[in-house]
């Protein structure tokens, strides 16, 4: 029986049946096989996992600080809830995204054709 959340987020990513399959059967996957039934996202080899990961870092972090803030709020409490809840959690977030100096901001960079420059505000 897997423990720390196994029964509730396994199969959130990759389903309930393949999820039943891997817990009941106790069957170890391959990295290949974590990828084809998308329990990871991509695979890296194990020399490059850092540039990776600084690579994606730093599209992440080029993003409107609040709007990451607030995506990664409506994912995961949108998880845990029904999916009309969820909705409505992330249309009061969006409105919260759009009244900010960094929607602003964000709108006269694509204007102006420059990049932008978040606040955070």
């Amino acid at each position: 029986m897997p423990g720390y959340g196994g029964t509730q987020r396994l199969p959130r990513l990759v389903g309930r049946g393949r999820a039943l399959k891997l817990i009941l059967s106790g069957d170890i996957i391959d990295a290949a096989e974590a990828y084809r039934i998308g329990l990871v996202d991509e695979l890296v080899p194990d020399t490059h996992v850092i540039e990776r990961a600084e690579t994606i870092l730093k599209k992440i972090i080029a993003n409107a600080p609040l709007s990451v803030k607030y995506a990664l709020e409506a994912v995961n409490k949108g998880l845990e809830t029904s999916v009309a809840e969820g909705l409505l959690l992330e249309a009061s977030l969006f409105a919260v995204c759009a009244s900010t100096d960094d929607k602003k901001e964000g709108t006269s960079a694509f204007l102006e054709k420059r990049a932008p420059r978040f606040q955070g505000k």
